[in-house]
């Protein structure tokens, strides 16, 4: 309780007591927290080396003589630092004057060169524009002037790839200079297009020698340089067209030349062997020649389009077409004189109009190669005289056949003439020939031949008796049909046959008829039904009961043994069903006859004593039993 007591006597003299308060703060004061204290007592520690008392007291005077001998370290070093300054303020000084007696000096030399400045100025200006001239010279010749290796590659002995692309950069800058034109510098667009007109005529001109020279090598190389010199050469028409012209010539030479060796020599080695060893063959000798002609023509046009591939599509097929007609005019003279040579020869009708078919089938397939011309003229000429040739030798040869129809022997067949002509016929229609005019040339044929030979027929024929000239006409009428039916275009002779053949199965069927019904007794019985005599049918003669009886017994008769009432002269038509026709049309007849006289037995105003027992048979059951 005592300690208590003092405890707190020490605290209130501690309050009263301002040191006491310092210390207390400091002693309460936690000093890892204050970092400023604790930087002062580390500074202290290295200052006092032990703690003692007397270092203690001593503290405060170590502090400042430390202070003090810092102070002086530091104006030290401040003396250095002066004399250092010292003398950069003397270099600073000197250096300033040295400045101003060189600007005084640069002063009065700017004033003594104040021209030579002003000169340098103009002179580096006139430089400038001197510099832009150049790249604006540079640029303009670059543009529209040839280049030295184009002036050379223009020059140059031999046309090379280079040469064209140096002839079209000429012909750009020509069309280039119009720039020039529009932007106020005639006269230098005019001097430029002066140059390079220049320099393209003489390029065309060497160009066209050049061209013109290689074409007229036999063995022509068409390169691309020849094509493109072809192509460039448009732009000259006149020169182009003399290219062409002599192309033309040393083709025309040699084509006609190979055809003469074709003809006279044959190929190479003799194989294939020459074609006028088979002149005593017309129709070989002629298709050997125009096989010849077709297989050298395809040849042409597509050298011929080689030569041209590169010219404008647009004027290339008239050239192309013209300069083929030019080539292929040679062999005209040459041919032509064989072919007439042959046509005029006189081989015969079928080989003439052979002949014939054989050209007009070339002159169809050459004709797609070479669209005009000499050579297709010379051919159609040639086609039109041996078909004019061929039917000349048709007609005369129709001629001495008719003249050899003679009357019809006992069988009423086709004589040896009309055999003969029909086979001449048919080797005339197989010698073929273009569609085209294929139908005007079978007609032709056709009307050279049987229209003679039907008068023939006629003639031989009108001194036959009705029967015998129906027969005999039909025969042959039928030959004629069967063998024309075998072609085209025979339209109209086919229905000019089939008139007559009809109008002589009229004949024949009724000559038929009237034999059946003769042999039938119907004569008498036919005549009553037409004359429709007054009063009832059966009391009249020809009409009654035992007539009727005696007419149905025949009809009976007949009926077993139909072929008993045919005419003798249907067993020599050559036909089966005109044979068939003729006696069907002729049962027709009876059975008409029958039909009426059925109704009139069965009318009972004909009085007939029991129709039915006396005509039995309806009418549609005898005609079908007639027609079977």
């Amino acid at each position: 309780m005592a300690n208590v007591q003092g405890d707190s006597e020490l605290n209130d003299k501690a309050t009263s007591n301002p040191l006491a308060n310092k210390i207390q703060k400091i002693l309460s004061k936690q000093l890892e927290d204050d970092k400023e204290l604790l930087d002062a007592l580390k500074d202290v520690s290295s200052v006092v080396r032990e703690n003692t008392l007397l270092t203690r007291r001593n503290l405060r005077g170590a502090i400042e003589r430390r202070s003090l001998a810092v102070n002086a370290e530091f104006l030290a070093s401040l003396a250095g630092v002066r004399r250092s300054l010292a003398a950069v303020h003397a270099d600073v000084t000197g250096m300033a004057a040295d400045c101003g007696q060189m600007a005084a000096r640069l002063a009065a030399t700017r004033r003594r060169s104040r021209h030579l400045l002003d000169e340098t100025t103009q002179l580096r200006a006139e430089a400038g524009r001197l510099g832009r001239q150049q790249r604006l010279l540079g640029a303009f010749t670059a543009a529209f002037q040839l280049a030295p290796a184009e002036l050379a590659a223009l020059r140059a002995p031999e046309v090379t790839p280079a040469f064209f692309a140096a002839l079209e950069r000429a012909g750009r800058i020509h069309g280039d200079v119009q720039l020039l034109l529009q932007s106020g510098h005639q006269q230098t667009a005019l001097e430029v297009m002066e140059q390079m007109s220049i320099y393209q005529e003489a390029a065309y001109e060497r160009l066209y020698k050049w061209a013109q020279s290689r074409v007229r090598c036999s063995d022509t190389d068409i390169n691309v340089c020849l094509t493109k010199a072809m192509a460039c050469l448009q732009d000259r028409p006149v020169l182009f067209q003399y290219v062409m012209d002599e192309y033309c010539n040393v083709r025309r030479q040699l084509l006609v030349r190979a055809f003469i060796d074709a003809l006279t020599s044959g190929g190479r080695g003799g194989t294939p062997r020459p074609i006028e060893l088979h002149a005593h063959d017309p129709l070989r000798y002629v298709g050997d020649m125009l096989a010849w002609l077709h297989q050298a023509t395809p040849s042409e046009r597509e050298a011929l389009q080689a030569l041209l591939r590169e010219c404008r599509p647009a004027e290339t097929p008239a050239r192309l077409d013209a300069a083929l007609a030019a080539v292929c005019e040679a062999v005209c003279r040459p041919l032509r004189a064989r072919l007439e040579q042959v046509l005029l020869g006189a081989p015969g009708a079928v080989v003439l109009h052979k002949v014939a078919g054989l050209i007009q089938f070339y002159r169809a397939t050459i004709g797609q190669v070479v669209a005009g011309g000499a050579l297709p003229a010379t051919l159609d000429e040639l086609q039109a005289l041996g078909q004019r040739a061929a039917l000349q030798a048709l007609q005369a040869q129709a001629a001495r056949l008719c003249e050899r129809v003679a009357p019809p022997a006992g069988d009423l067949a086709p004589g040896s003439a009309l055999l003969s002509a029909l086979s001449l016929l048919r080797e005339a229609l197989d010698g073929g020939g273009v569609v085209e005019s294929r139908r005007q040339q079978v007609e032709q044929t056709a009307a050279c031949l049987l229209d003679p030979l039907m008068t023939a027929l006629l003639e031989s024929a009108a001194a036959l008796s009705a029967r015998d000239c129906a027969v005999y006409l039909l025969n042959c009428l039928h030959r004629l049909h069967t063998t024309l039916a075998l072609y085209e275009y025979m339209e109209a002779r086919l229905e000019a046959l089939q008139a007559q053949l009809d109008a002589q199965l009229e004949t024949l069927t009724s000559e038929q008829a009237s034999s059946a019904v003769q042999s039938l007794g119907l004569t008498h019985i036919y005549s009553g039904l037409e004359a429709a005599p007054a009063g009832p049918l059966s009391r009249h003669p020809g009409l009654g009961e035992a007539a009727v009886r005696q007419f149905l017994q025949r009809l009976d008769v007949f009926l077993a043994s139909p072929d008993m009432l045919a005419l003798p002269q249907l067993r020599l038509l050559s036909s089966s069903a005109h044979r068939l026709a003729v006696q069907r049309r002729s049962a027709e007849v009876v059975s008409v006859i029958y039909a009426r006289l059925h109704a009139a037995v069965h009318d009972p105003a004909n009085e007939y004593a029991e129709p039915d027992k006396l005509m039995p048979r309806p009418p549609d059951q005898l005609k079908a039993l007639l027609v079977v």
